[in-house]
């Protein structure tokens, strides 16, 4: 199973970002994290981040044919981008929106997620484990 996760703006700024939301573990911890879960459950994972909403429309179309599913958190542009959302249904990859801090919880634009129109499962609040979570949820999917 070959997985792509893709995290959107300023998810690079990890650990030096609002720590009292999104911690302190760093964007490089997280990849280290995901590419260590995959390893050990025999699933392949390409991770990308992209400040530009263009570059993730793009990675997202260039995954078609290629990935078995993806782990999004597109970050602002959950609240924000049709585009996303519009190269997720091109692509008819089965998706799972993550977000690291409780968006539920969050301010009122917050509660609007253009994305979970199509992901099939959306994991706020669990952190880091988010991104495991998502994997397995995945890995399960294809399995059946």
């Amino acid at each position: 199973m070959k997985i792509l996760v893709i995290n959107g703006p300023n998810i690079n700024m990890l650990g030096i970002r609002e720590p009292e939301v999104y911690g302190r573990q760093t964007y490089a911890e997280l990849c280290e994290m995901i590419q260590v879960y995959a390893a050990e459950n025999g699933v392949t994972v390409e991770l990308y981040q992209s400040n530009h909403e263009g570059d993730l429309v793009d990675t997202i179309q260039q995954a078609y044919g290629v990935f078995d599913g993806i782990v999004i958190n597109p970050a602002a542009y959950t609240h924000t981008s049709v585009a996303i959302l519009d190269a997720l249904k091109a692509c008819g990859i089965p998706a799972v929106e993550v977000h690291i801090s409780d968006v539920e919880k969050r301010e009122a634009f917050r509660q609007i997620s253009y994305v979970r129109e199509y992901c099939e499962k959306t994991i706020c609040g669990h952190g880091f484990a988010g991104y495991t979570e998502a994997i397995d949820y995945l890995m399960n999917r294809h399995q059946m």
